[in-house]
């Protein structure tokens, strides 16, 4: 009999005793019991397992945390028999089939007279993210008619298979031009706009790097696509709403913001004639050095000289290796033995926070130039799947608040991140027939990180809270659903994964509660401009470091990652029982007074032990109160 509460289609594979605990693997996690208390890892989630002092296993995961000391066996043969078995449950799936998200589904749609309406349930997140690309053309108030046009001609992926089928470009840029500039583009990843500032007209547009090679091709396709993106914004402008206040973080008033820093590279006044394009503004994610040694490998950057009236600028940002060690190393200092000395030099030395201030300082680049100047921003880095959905999807929660919305940030990962070809199977480390560790690397983590930071600073504008944001991390490794599965929209219709799984949306929609953020305040049309100082972040202490969240001793939470099912109670029974039982006291020094006896409701046995305590040392701050006050007064 399994001693565990066994998800729809989850089977036990495996299961054992070890010296304190009863071990188990299913076809989706590693459960082990102890006494009183339960860990739950789907086996996804885990990067790697160890042998640690012959007899116990360690086990690292993909999203940071790090379970030391898992159980201890009796023999160090029995040990390694564990050891395999976990191994071979971790390896990389032979096909997309193997993972748990298709038995999942397949359970779900088994338990449900009408297939049809349990799919509509499960899988379908919403009309809003079915429809997002034509909503979204409605929404920004895309001229249609005579300024923009949405091209067919990636119908069936035909062009370029990690591109969404209907591309959005001016409506003068005929297909032919497009399949020329195509050819000029890493892996055919041609410009493309992806948001309109509603007031000025303003577009953000991606793509991939140009291919100059050391050759120094140009392709004339491309310069006039880049230039018509301007014009396109000129002849399409903008309602202009007056009064219009940047909206600063909430942190140290004294702090100045990071939206002044880019004063030099976006010197261009305000559109005064609507009839004249703004100098477009070329935010290349990579350092000029390495965009130069790309040209080694057949790529490179766009030169001013060749790209009229615009300006080409690079942000310095790491590659998905650095990004990767940097990972790492933050993984195993939260790993570390609790408040260790050197805890604050440590973290400096993993750079963590310092590539999370040049993201963010590259977003308010981005929506700086868009929303103070009205100018046009292209946005690339190498392949244009990793720094640039970063930059771009950041700057788009700075400028639109429909975004910070639980409805608009799914529908800004949907289009962003997954139409665009975001590798996350290579990244998550969970494609199938890949062995290639250099591949794998937290960059959608990184990126939801920043929108931590984001949080943080402006607690009341966003409608979903950190909780919704952890949820997410867990589920972009766990493959419970199929939202992130496969490397491209393309692969994922191949497999028709789309049907063939639940969406991670069903469960973080905008009628769960335990996700709404209380502070919210809905109909604000502020601006972010957020501080991006390395002094102004934090570490991400519910992901990177969940064992330090407070809560009472001899209570420590074993149950890492809770079945699914559990979700209902894991904000609201779970969490409330932790909370200490207390009561309101009008005047503290009344309620300490021995003459009127305390009735205890706390959770602390000591409170009336020490109540006289509190109150002589009260009673002495207060006279020293008063003394000062008649000092001030005097003064």
């Amino acid at each position: 009999q399994v001693p565990f509460t066994v998800l729809q289609g989850e089977g036990v594979e495996y299961l054992g005793h070890a010296n304190d605990a009863v071990i188990a693997i299913s076809n989706y996690r590693l459960h082990i019991k102890f006494k009183d208390s339960v860990i739950n890892v789907p086996l996804r989630m885990m990067e790697s397992v160890e042998c640690r002092d012959m007899f116990q296993l360690h086990i690292v995961c993909k999203d940071s945390k790090v379970i030391r000391y898992l159980c201890h066996f009796s023999t160090f043969k029995q040990c390694q028999e564990w050891l395999k078995r976990l191994t071979r449950a971790i390896a990389r799936p032979a096909k997309p089939e193997d993972l748990f998200a298709f038995a999942y589904h397949a359970w779900c749609l088994g338990v449900c007279v009408d297939e049809e309406d349990q799919h509509a349930h499960l899988c379908r997140p919403g009309d809003h993210v079915k429809y997002r690309f034509e909503m979204e053309l409605v929404r920004m108030g895309f001229d249609l008619q005579n300024v923009w046009r949405v091209s067919d001609i990636n119908n069936n992926y035909k062009l370029c298979s990690s591109y969404p089928q209907k591309l959005l470009v001016p409506v003068w840029i005929t297909d032919k031009e497009l399949e020329n500039v195509a050819s000029f583009r890493s892996w055919k990843r041609i410009p493309v706009v992806v948001y309109r500032h509603v007031r000025n007209g303003a577009v953000i547009a991606r793509c991939s790097q140009p291919e100059i090679s050391w050759w120094g091709w140009r392709n004339a396709d491309d310069e006039y696509l880049v230039t018509s993106i301007a014009k396109a914004c000129a002849l399409n402008p903008g309602v202009k709403v007056s009064g219009s206040v940047p909206h600063t973080g909430s942190g140290d008033s004294r702090e100045p913001c990071d939206a002044d820093f880019d004063s030099s590279l976006t010197a261009c006044s305000r559109v005064e004639n609507s009839g004249t394009p703004q100098k477009l503004l070329i935010l290349d994610a990579r350092s000029y050095t390495a965009a130069v040694a790309n040209r080694a490998k057949g790529g490179g950057c766009e030169c001013e000289e060749y790209y009229p009236n615009c300006e080409v600028v690079f942000m310095g940002m790491a590659n998905i290796h650095s990004i990767r060690n940097s990972f790492q190393y933050l993984r195993a200092v939260c790993s570390q033995v609790p408040d260790p000395s050197n805890w604050l030099s440590a973290l400096e030395s993993t750079k963590w926070l310092q590539h999370l201030s040049v993201m963010l300082k590259a977003a308010v680049l981005v929506s700086s130039a868009v929303d103070r100047e009205g100018r046009p921003v292209l946005v690339h880095c190498s392949d244009g799947w990793d720094r640039t959905p970063q930059i771009v999807a950041l700057a788009k929660i700075l400028l639109d608040p429909y975004y910070r919305t639980m409805e608009g940030f799914q529908v800004l990962v949907e289009s962003d991140w997954l139409d665009f070809g975001h590798k996350f199977g290579d990244r998550c480390g969970h494609q199938e027939k890949v062995e290639d560790q250099n591949e794998q690397c937290p960059v959608f983590l990184q990126w939801l990180d920043a929108v931590h930071q984001l949080l943080k600073q402006f607690p009341c504008l966003f409608e979903f809270n950190e909780a919704f944001l952890v949820k997410l991390v867990q589920h972009t490794y766990s493959c419970l659903y199929g939202t992130f599965l496969g490397n491209s929209p393309c692969e994922r219709e191949m497999h028709n994964i789309y049907k063939r799984t639940c969406s991670v949306w069903s469960l973080l929609r905008a009628g769960n509660k335990n996700f709404h953020n209380l502070l919210y305040m809905p109909g604000s049309e502020q601006v972010l401009h957020p501080v991006c100082h390395v002094r102004a972040l934090h570490v991400w202490t519910a992901v990177y470091l969940p064992a330090s969240s407070p809560h009472p001793l001899g209570q420590d939470d074993m149950d890492i990652y809770p079945p699914p099912g559990s979700q209902s109670q894991e904000f609201s029974g779970r969490c409330l029982d932790r909370l200490p039982k207390t009561r309101s006291m009008d005047d503290l020094l009344s309620a300490c007074d021995s003459s009127s006896p305390l009735t205890r409701t706390s959770s602390d046995p000591n409170l009336n032990n020490h109540c006289q305590e509190v109150r002589v040392g009260l009673e002495a701050r207060h006279t020293t109160t008063e003394g000062a006050e008649l000092y001030l007064g005097e003064g």
